[in-house]
């Protein structure tokens, strides 16, 4: 099993406020780092465990087999959380964590494909059942919808520039592998781009895996289910770990936790006044400690929210 450090494991964990009779949702289970200290709560309670990823899954049935009796584990997206769990019998959780974006077993397994510091064939799969790979969007897509990607996952100013320089060279081959791919994305950029602090790559590469993987889609859909799926005092907690996913998170948090404001001139009841379903119990998201920074680099960009079900 290779080794992974979950991120602000202790304040996601606690921002769930585990009751050991509760029903819990791990929707990325990755290594089971978060999940492992969630079952450690219960005593007659049980947590679902959701991953795209079956070799996760594999390893973290190894990880978790000392309390294997209060665990499922389910191999498939979180945005089918709500779907899936009403097949099983549950309507309603006390607590679901989403731990976004790839684990670093997956960004440090090279055959996977998710990283430009390796070179490896170009996949990126999360679901390696699933049959878009990173592959297929670099050398399938067209000049507008590679625009689009990187654009809108990867917020990357070179957008068009990039696209013409995937075109141009996958007419005289197949681009096939992370390092072929890197090469071509430095073709497009200027030397002052080329010569600042980060990878060149970054950006492209972030985007290419949210196309593949479906990524902000299934949060959009996961999380507005997660939510419904509280019970009251029931708690979500979110790990994001970049603006695009954050705001999402930070959008659909306030949202459902706010009312309309109504006129002061319009005459009405107490019992009349409209109530928030759920609260924000981080109003500013919770942010890796100093001594954690210094031991997980993940950790940098990483931000926890945590929303409450306070009435139906």
């Amino acid at each position: 099993m290779m080794e992974h450090i979950s991120v602000l494991l202790h304040e996601t964990v606690e921002g769930l406020n585990v009751k050991p009779d509760g029903i819990y949702v791990d929707g990325t289970l990755g290594r089971a780092g978060h999940s492992s200290l969630i079952v450690k709560s219960l005593s007659t309670g049980h947590l679902f465990a959701f991953d795209k990823d079956q070799v996760a899954l594999d390893e973290s049935r190894i990880r978790l087999q000392e309390d294997s009796d209060k665990v499922t584990f389910i191999h498939d997206d979180f945005k089918n959380m709500k779907k899936v769990l009403n097949e099983l019998g549950i309507n309603k959780v006390d607590g679901v964590m989403l731990d976004l974006g790839v684990s670093s077993p997956q960004f440090d397994d090279a055959n996977r494909g998710f990283s430009y510091r390796y070179d490896a064939k170009l996949d990126m799969r999360m679901d390696q059942s699933q049959t878009l790979t990173a592959y297929e969007v670099v050398n399938h897509y067209d000049y507008h919808d590679l625009v689009r990607i990187l654009f809108q996952y990867g917020e990357e100013k070179f957008a068009k520039q990039i696209a013409r320089s995937i075109e141009r060279n996958r007419e005289i081959k197949p681009i096939e592998t992370t390092f072929e791919l890197v090469d071509v994305i430095k073709q497009a950029l200027p030397m002052k781009v080329l010569n600042k602090k980060g990878h060149p790559a970054k950006q492209t590469f972030q985007a290419i895996r949210l196309e593949v993987n479906g990524e902000l889609e299934s949060l959009k859909q996961g999380l507005k289910d997660a939510i419904d799926l509280l019970n009251i005092q029931g708690r979500c907690s979110v790990i994001t770990f970049h603006s695009l996913e954050d705001r999402i998170v930070k959008d659909l948090f306030n949202e459902v936790s706010t009312v309309p404001q109504i006129d002061k001139r319009i005459p009405i009841l107490p019992n009349q006044i409209e109530k928030a379903s759920y609260r924000c119990i981080t109003k500013k998201p919770i942010l890796a400690s100093e001594e954690e920074l210094a031991m997980n680099n993940r950790s940098h960009s990483a931000k926890l929210r945590v929303l409450e079900r306070i009435n139906e």
